[in-house]
């Protein structure tokens, strides 16, 4: 197997998980899987998106190949401005924006000739039976049609994200115009299966495209019982006030206004007395992201309870959950929008205060987990109503309901939801 998938560890960007869970799972079960992915300094370097603990992750027996590429778009020290650049850069810069117009619209657009001149060397040695691409970035798709064509191997294309289409606001990401929708076109008629997160974004994709429609498949994502272990009912702390806790990147996409103002209305019942909120995660994906996130945060001398504990590492999360009695799961978005953190919250067993809007995608997987509150509305008279309700389902919890919430959780391993798609991938390589 050939997986090209841009982000992966030592990144922390989002989706980052999904690739690794699938190159470990493909790992596990017997294929030889070689991982194409980005330079190592890309992420240290020009995203400063980086987490070293992800690296121990990988299983031992995938290979990892970081394929160079251009950093027109994110390079801003001039000492390292090509020659072009340097002496004309008006036209270095008109002759970048007519190859994003003209031949791929997408900045890792620069990542194709080398990916795809290594992916040929290495087929050369020993053959690729499947090729898998991950997207974004959707130059990984672009590469699965070109190497699916040149090498003669079916190739399947997972979207961890819609190309096309914003799915926070569910509008179009391009103009008509836009060699994008071509793109999409072409690499999705010659694909051997979709696959996509939720079922509202396969259906949007059944709609646009329906040829492709019967090829196209969910596969929901998950959590790793390797990481958070399988948790048990404890007894809550004497004496300390109750501790609810979010883990996850902070963006400006959440509804952060709602869920403080919702915080407030909460911390005024006696159950809630001294109650502490507790937020773990990185403030943004990028660095100057982070002063407008902390200036949304309340202020200290409020006396909120609020606390920015800032980021955790993957290897770290399962204690971080440990310390909480309940979880809040803030997410933005709606019906596009499933997030990979609500699976994690549903796998620690404690109570779930959701704060997002009613149609979020999350809500098909969170539906019938006996320790999920609110969801209902996105409003503070909602967020405190479920606030409250999981507050005391944290005070009088018991074993049997934290059995009933594993279970409902065990079928979002990533075991459970990548084993059927590796039975289908074993299919389509032997039918070559």
């Amino acid at each position: 197997m050939l997986y090209l998938a841009f982000f992966f560890p030592p990144t922390r960007a989002s989706g980052v998980y999904r690739a690794l869970a699938t190159a470990n799972l493909l790992a596990d079960r017997g294929w030889d899987v070689t991982v194409a992915t980005a330079p190592r300094e890309f992420f240290s370097d020009y995203l400063c998106s980086y987490d070293p603990s992800l690296e121990a992750r990988i299983h031992p027996a995938v290979a990892v190949e970081r394929s160079r590429m251009g950093y027109f778009r994110w390079e801003r020290d001039v000492r390292r401005y090509g020659r072009l650049r340097a002496n004309l850069p008006s036209l270095a810069n008109a002759a970048y924006g007519w190859a994003q117009r003209r031949v791929f619209p997408e900045h890792y657009a620069t990542w194709l000739p080398h990916l795809l001149a290594r992916a040929v060397r290495l087929h050369a040695g020993r053959r690729f039976d499947a090729v898998l691409a991950t997207g974004n970035p959707f130059a990984s798709f672009a590469a699965a049609w070109a190497l699916g064509g040149a090498l003669r191997v079916p190739y399947v294309l997972d979207y961890r994200d819609p190309w096309t289409f914003n799915p926070l606001t569910g509008e179009l990401s391009f103009p008509p115009e836009s060699n994008a929708w071509a793109w999409e076109r072409r690499v999705l008629r010659g694909a051997a299966e979709v696959l996509h997160v939720n079922e509202p974004i396969r259906q949007w994709y059944a709609d646009r495209y329906p040829f492709a429609a019967g090829r196209l498949r969910v596969v929901h994502n998950g959590w790793e019982p390797e990481i958070l272990g399988r948790p048990r009912w404890s007894p809550r702390p004497r004496g300390r006030p109750l501790r609810f806790g979010y883990i996850g990147t902070l963006t400006d996409h959440l509804p952060l206004e709602v869920l403080f103002d919702g915080w407030r209305l909460a911390r005024r019942d006696p159950a809630l007395a001294g109650a502490e909120l507790h937020l773990h995660g990185h403030l943004g994906f990028f660095a100057h992201s982070a002063r407008p996130l902390l200036d949304r945060m309340p202020d200290p001398a409020e006396g909120l309870g609020v606390v920015y504990r800032g980021p955790v590492a993957k290897a770290e999360v399962a204690a971080a959950y440990a310390e909480m009695d309940a979880v809040v799961f803030l997410a933005g978005g709606s019906r596009y929008v499933t997030s990979g953190k609500v699976f994690e919250y549903m796998a620690t067993g404690k109570p779930i205060v959701s704060v997002h809007r009613p149609d979020h995608a999350a809500a098909e997987v969170l539906r019938g987990h006996p320790l999920w509150f609110g969801g209902g509305r996105l409003d503070a008279e909602a967020v405190a109503a479920a606030f409250t309700a999981a507050g005391r389902a944290a005070l009088e919890l018991t074993p049997d309901q934290v059995d009933r919430a594993r279970e409902h959780a065990e079928r979002f391993t990533r075991e459970a939801t990548l084993a059927p798609f590796e039975e289908r991938l074993r299919r389509i390589a032997g039918g070559r």
